[in-house]
């Protein structure tokens, strides 16, 4: 425990405990990143030269037999210290090695989250490279290189996850073919796939009862060298699996008065065809919002979001997914499972909702 406290308290003297500086921004200025070929499988592993990257997957599942109902979230950073590079000591900690997960149980209307923090190496924790293996004690998420699917196990006082997520369609890159705009300047940007409409299969254990379990996922991999804009706060972001087998991103920057400064996403049908929206071709307009007791954030939790793939809402499926990651990367946020709704009002698809800088403002 000492060391962990430790550790947490030379993070906060080097200024990486914030939650731009461990989800969205870094702490050091950077050039723009410049435009490649992104090349599988070695792009699935990590980039340690890069300051920020994380591996995300979000989803939903349906235990058999009883039919009730569960979201989930598994999230691995890996964080490059700068400040730490140049140290000859094996003692270093030159990259962390960060991790959330979450479990919304819709029935019993509860969220369960966990979080963990530790430097690369000493058998504790790593994020490897060519491929993705990402490990943080007995938590892991690690791609399978003879089938392509993903393995995530996670092992949490509360609840376990044992998943296996099988991808349906090919890798979409998102922005300029992988190269994903974050903001006004060039140096505002991110590396950035995601795997849309995977199969999730596997168990969910929750409060010692094993549930086998299916259900659909998405998987997104970032990695930058870049600041946000320093008129952000924070930002709101969708990634749905529509029921016709298509896929909808939607992200949005805020200033401190709630002002779009970029904005940006796409949408893929099932057939694969690809539209990438323009900072001005995406609109998020809230339409009801929850109070945190715990924060005292409020959280938009009903959105029209307006697209090229049309007019949309969004609607939590449970108001109270908010996530107090202060002990990891320093952010309390609302990250929960959503569903999409046409301009009748059907519903068309589900996925993950994330809101940021409600609780406080990231700081640069």
């Amino acid at each position: 425990m000492w060391q962990r406290r430790a550790l947490l308290q030379r993070l906060a003297q080097l200024g990486l405990c914030s939650a731009t500086g461990l989800m969205h921004g870094l702490t050091h200025a950077s050039a723009a990143l410049p435009p490649r070929t992104l090349v599988f499988p070695r792009d699935h592993g990590a980039h340690p030269e890069l300051a920020t990257e994380w591996w995300y997957i979000t989803g939903h599942a349906k235990a058999e037999g009883s039919g009730r109902e569960f979201g989930f979230q598994v999230t691995f950073f890996r964080k490059r210290v700068a400040a730490t590079q140049g140290m000859n000591s094996a003692f270093a900690a030159k990259q962390l090695v960060l991790a959330h997960v979450a479990l919304t149980d819709l029935q019993g209307r509860q969220l369960l989250h966990d979080q963990r923090i530790a430097r690369e190496g000493f058998g504790v924790a790593e994020a490897q490279l060519p491929d993705a293996r990402l490990r943080l004690r007995d938590w892991s998420l690690a791609r399978n290189a003879s089938d392509g699917t993903w393995q995530a196990r996670i092992l949490s006082a509360d609840f376990a996850l044992d998943l296996r997520f099988t991808p349906t369609q090919a890798l979409l890159l998102q922005g300029n073919q992988g190269l994903s705009r974050k903001g006004p300047q060039a140096t505002q940007a991110s590396y950035y796939y995601s795997l849309p409409q995977l199969a999730a299969n596997g168990q969910i254990t929750l409060h010692g009862q094993r549930l086998q379990v299916s259900g659909q996922a998405w998987l997104d991999h970032e990695w930058s060298d870049a600041l946000l804009h320093p008129e952000a706060v924070g930002w709101d972001w969708i990634g749905m699996n529509l029921h016709d087998g298509s896929a909808l991103t939607a992200f949005r920057l805020r200033n401190r008065a709630g002002q779009a400064l970029w904005a940006g996403g796409s949408v893929r049908s099932a057939a694969g065809a690809l539209r990438v929206f323009g900072p001005d071709e995406v609109q998020f307009q809230p339409l009801r919002h929850w109070h945190s007791p715990q924060s005292q954030a409020d959280y938009p939790v009903a959105w029209q979001v307006n697209t090229p793939a049309g007019r949309n809402q969004v609607h939590t499926l449970l108001d109270n997914q908010e996530l107090d990651s202060r002990q990891s990367t320093g952010a309390t946020y609302w990250e929960g499972l959503s569903e999409l709704r046409d301009a009748a009002g059907q519903v068309i698809g589900r996925g993950y909702l994330e809101m940021t800088g409600y609780a406080q403002a990231l700081r640069l």
